[in-house]
C-alpha cells in the first residue's frame, strides 16, 4: 500500500510539474479596436485567455466580433514582455463568407502598461481590424456567440 502511495504520490508532482504556469488565472479577456463592437469597432474575444506570466505566451483561442453582426473564428499566441509591460496579441481571423474562401485576417495587437502591476491602458492593432486598441469588460452581449457567423 505504501508504494501504490508513492507512485500515486510522484505522479501527480510529475503532473504538476508539467502543467504551464501562467501568470493569472484564466477569464475572459477582450479587447476592442477602434471603440470595440457595436460602436463600430471590433471586439476581439479570448474566454479562458491567461495573461502569461513574465515572458511567456499563451494561446488565444476565441473569437471576434465585428460589424454589425460578423463573428469570425479567432486563434493565435499572447505574450508577455519580460519587464510585464507589454502585451502582445497576434492572431489570425478566419471565416470564408467575411474574409473570402481561402482567405484569413492577420490581426498584431500591442498593449502597453507603465507599471508591471497595472492595467493594460494604451495599444494598438496593426491589421485587418487595425487602429487603437483597449481592454474592455468582456459584457454577456459579446460573449454570447451566435449560431450565424455572417
Amino acid at each position: 500500500m505504501k508504494t501504490l502511495f508513492k507512485v500515486k504520490s510522484r505522479l501527480s508532482l510529475l503532473l504538476a510539474l508539467l502543467t504551464p504556469a501562467s501568470g493569472f488565472a484564466a477569464s475572459n479577456y477582450c479587447i476592442a479596436t477602434n471603440g470595440g463592437f457595436g460602436h463600430d469597432g471590433t471586439t476581439f474575444i479570448g474566454p479562458s485567455f491567461a495573461v502569461p506570466a513574465e515572458g511567456k505566451c499563451t494561446p488565444w483561442t476565441g473569437f471576434t466580433k465585428t460589424a454589425t453582426t460578423v463573428t469570425v473564428t479567432t486563434y493565435g499566441t499572447g505574450c508577455l514582455s519580460s519587464d510585464g509591460k507589454a502585451l502582445t496579441v497576434a492572431v489570425s481571423s478566419a471565416d470564408p463568407n467575411w474574409f473570402g474562401a481561402g482567405s484569413i485576417g492577420l490581426d498584431y495587437i500591442q498593449l502597453t502598461r507603465s507599471k508591471s502591476d497595472e492595467s493594460f491602458t494604451t495599444g494598438s492593432d496593426q491589421g485587418a481590424f487595425g487602429g487603437d486598441a483597449e481592454v474592455v469588460s468582456c459584457t454577456s452581449s459579446l460573449l454570447d456567440l451566435p449560431s450565424n457567423h455572417d
